[in-house]
């Protein structure tokens, strides 16, 4: 007699209602946010998330602690056209480190900005709410890219930076004279270049309407990420700009240092404006849920598996496949 065919039977698998309910919430969140990103606006359009802030208690430099003002006097004093052309020299023959985006914006976690008056949020905070504040304004999705990685250059504190001073802060132009549009500019007293019979004249080693491109900003985590950025990404220039200028407030914000500007950085200078309010004014908001929003990003903004942080070479490389990066 040939045997019978016998199913076999197992105990059925435990779950977790609660968590299961928890988990369809959050996925029911990210395809509302979906549907709601294919409302872009456009970049130049006024935000709105900031609509109802009072941005009069925002970079309030003469109320700050100590801990701000002896940041800007240490910055002011060893921001010089030598130490800068060391940093750049050492920008293209060290090795740091590689890690993925996440990881890297993990690290920042540890790192309290010296320079900041208007936050004690850890980086990553900081960055979730100024990609979910363009998010919520219906920018381009590049642009909340921008907004999630443009302080990713901080890194370079971990990696071989003399302090604070070299890495956070106000960006200025070396090379020519320090504006009184600057903050503190009383600090730059104890820079030797102040009294430079070149690098303290007005164009200094530049000339009329040569071109941002061609000044040399104060070193620091801007200008870091902006070098990786500018060869390594798919990002359009207007999102290099944001990443690059954003902490240039002399200039975006003072109208200083207009004489060195052509047509493309009077351009460069509307995308700055466009997305400052997002990195400045973001940081009143609430704490974000780090756990939705590392969904959020990683879903659409598309970079899970196609963009990494590589420092090799001194690179922090953007390392983006076209087939999987949508920007």
């Amino acid at each position: 007699m040939a045997p019978s065919a016998v199913e076999s039977i197992t105990e059925p698998e435990y779950r977790d209602g609660l968590a299961l309910e928890d988990l369809s919430d959050n996925i029911d969140a990210v395809n509302v946010l979906k549907v709601e990103i294919l409302k872009e606006r456009g970049m130049l359009d006024e935000s709105e998330f900031d609509s109802t802030k009072d941005k009069s208690k925002f970079r309030q430099y003469e109320d700050a602690c100590d801990r701000v003002k002896d940041f800007y006097r240490e910055q002011h004093e060893k921001q010089t056209v030598a130490y800068n052309l060391k940093a750049r020299n050492d920008f293209k023959f060290k090795t740091r480190a590689r890690m993925s985006i996440w990881q890297a914006m993990e690290k920042l976690n540890t790192l309290i900005d010296e320079s900041d008056p208007d936050t004690s949020l850890t980086q990553i905070e900081h960055l979730l709410q100024s990609a979910e504040a363009i998010r919520r304004d219906g920018k381009p999705r590049w642009m909340q890219l921008t907004g999630l990685i443009h302080d990713l250059g901080k890194l370079l504190f971990f990696y071989g930076a003399e302090g604070q001073w070299d890495v956070v802060g106000d960006t200025f132009p070396v090379g020519c004279a320090f504006d009184e549009r600057i903050i503190y500019p009383d600090t730059f007293q104890g820079n030797p270049d102040s009294d430079h019979p070149i690098y303290g004249t007005k164009y200094g080693i530049y000339a009329p309407a040569c071109g941002l491109d061609n000044i040399m900003l104060s070193w620091g985590h801007d200008e870091y990420l902006y070098n990786v950025v500018k060869d390594q990404s798919t990002l359009p220039p207007e999102a290099l700009a944001m990443i690059r200028y954003h902490s240039f407030y002399p200039w975006h914000n003072g109208d200083a240092y207009m004489e060195f500007m052509n047509e493309h950085d009077w351009k460069m200078l509307e995308a700055v404006k466009a997305f400052n309010p997002y990195d400045l004014y973001s940081k009143s908001d609430d704490i974000p849920s780090i756990e939705l929003l590392k969904v959020i990003n990683l879903d659409n903004l598309c970079f899970g598996s196609g963009l990494t942080i590589s420092y090799s070479h001194t690179t922090l490389s953007l390392l983006m496949n076209s087939s999987q990066i949508k920007l």
